[in-house]
């Protein structure tokens, strides 16, 4: 059962819990829900508050429901879940419901869904968007490395007003 706790009594590593273990980005309201995997994104302060950013590719669905949310959420699970985040990151919302077929439980907090079965969750409310430009990459190699397909990434910061934890 997840209960709300401080954000600073959190202790982990970043760089694991989001590029080694990974996460679903969760969205949308109680008529759909849709979450896709990440394992590219940042925790800090900015504006004075705790934030997330996280990177989403236009040909994303859960892009939609972000955009059309002002809530997002970040779900972190153990590591036997790792066969839906793999699912989640090649499949489609579009396409297929997920959480019918992962079985996850989503929670309908007031600000946004997230899932039962997480260990870990941050809810976030966006305070800022913007595009991914190429003619801004300093490093020009990750131009070439990573947006062969010209899909440039949205960027969104949230501000992370609640954590949830096991």
């Amino acid at each position: 059962m997840l209960k709300q706790i401080d954000l600073k009594k959190l202790a982990f590593n970043p760089f694991s819990l989001i590029g080694e273990e990974w996460l679903l980005i969760g969205a949308g309201d109680e008529q759909k829900v849709n979450m896709m995997t990440a394992s590219w994104g940042t925790l800090g302060i900015l504006w004075g508050k705790p934030v997330a950013t996280v990177v989403i590719r236009p040909q994303r669905y859960t892009l939609e429901l972000v955009d059309q949310q002002e809530y997002f959420t970040l779900n972190f699970f153990a590591n036997d879940k790792k066969a839906v985040l793999n699912y989640c990151g090649a499949h489609s919302g579009r396409d297929v419901d997920k959480v019918k077929v992962t079985g996850l439980t989503p929670v309908f907090d007031v600000e946004a869904p997230y899932f039962a079965e997480a260990k870990l969750v941050f809810i976030c409310k966006k305070l800022y968007k913007s595009v991914l430009k190429p003619a801004e990459f300093i490093d020009q190699t990750i131009d070439a490395t990573w947006y062969k397909e010209q899909d440039y990434h949205e960027v969104f910061t949230g501000e992370i007003i609640k954590v949830l934890s096991e």
